[in-house]
């Protein structure tokens, strides 16, 4: 019970200065540090080499015991439960995810200070138990990142990846559209094995295999202001935009083919959101109830 003990303290590295004498005055305690020393120098990419078991079996028999073979046997079996123990804990990965739904933002702060605003509809992931190697994370929708100056910052997403030092910038991966917005530092965005670099005031906007890169006025995204901004959109987005904001469904009553729309509405009324896109095109709205929008020509 007594070696049991100091075992147990030794992996907690809670020993006092009279109990690590005890520990390494024990037969096994060599043992037990290169079952330490071993998981360390284990990488996922090196093959681990494993001793035959006449390796295994000679250097028991080197090594004088006056324990029976059932006694020896117990003890190999705990030998190895310990390593194996050891070894899932070195080696777990502590992969932080986080989720939005509609109409909810969340701020993340990653393991450097650095700061992640997720927009709604969205996905953060990335492996906190490697982060001070590489600031690596994945991402599907939109978040706004102020990243700390260090290692290289990549950005994951399935349209293409975003590498940075330390600056701020904006990411939107969703469906057909990948952009990506600088409004401090430097920005390079890799897509198709193509690196384009973007300073700050810029964007690129990536739809359908089509690269067009603009400048940009505003400080920081609209979404992070609770708005909604268009420049000339197709009336359609924009009321897709309408019901993933405010969880309404509408219903077009009117030609809405060719019918384009620049403006923006707020995120906080859905009544003066109705009014801020149909008024500029002379369209009518009503709400039926809670959930439920119908949009018409003016004249109807």
């Amino acid at each position: 019970m007594e070696n049991e003990y100091l075992i147990k303290k030794w992996l907690n590295n809670d020993l006092t200065e009279a109990e690590a004498k005890a520990f390494h005055a024990l037969n096994d305690a060599e043992f037990y540090q290169e079952i330490i020393d071993e998981a360390n120098r284990f990488d996922g990419a090196t093959h681990a080499k494993v001793r035959s078991f006449d390796a295994i079996d000679n250097l028991l028999e080197a090594k004088p015991s006056k324990l029976n073979w059932i006694k020896t046997a117990s003890k190999i079996a705990a030998i190895l439960l310990i390593g194996i123990a050891i070894f899932t804990f070195l080696r777990k990965d502590n992969i932080n995810t986080f989720d939005t739904v509609v109409a909810q933002n969340e701020t993340i702060t990653l393991p450097d200070n650095s700061i992640v605003k997720l927009n709604e509809l969205s996905q953060l992931e990335y492996n906190a138990s490697n982060w001070n190697k590489e600031r690596t994370l994945s991402l599907k929708g939109e978040a706004f990142f102020d990243v700390e100056k260090g290692k290289r910052f990549d950005v994951n997403t399935e349209s293409g990846k975003v590498s940075v030092l330390g600056t701020e910038f904006n990411v939107l991966s969703r469906d057909s559209i990948f952009k990506v917005s600088c409004y401090e530092g430097l920005v390079q965005v890799t897509y198709r094995n193509e690196n384009i670099k973007l300073p700050a005031g810029s964007e690129v906007v990536i739809t359908s295999g089509n690269v067009h890169q603009t400048t940009i006025t505003i400080a920081e995204p609209y979404w992070l202001k609770n708005m909604s901004v268009f420049e000339n959109v197709a009336i359609a987005n924009v009321i897709n935009e309408i019901e993933k904001q405010f969880n309404v469904d509408v219903l077009i009553q009117f030609n809405e083919k060719d019918l384009m729309f620049t403006g923006a509405f707020e995120h906080n009324s859905l009544e003066n959101a109705l009014k801020s896109i149909t008024k500029p095109l002379n369209l009518t709205y009503t709400i039926q109830n809670t959930n439920e929008v119908i949009i018409r020509n003016g004249q109807n």
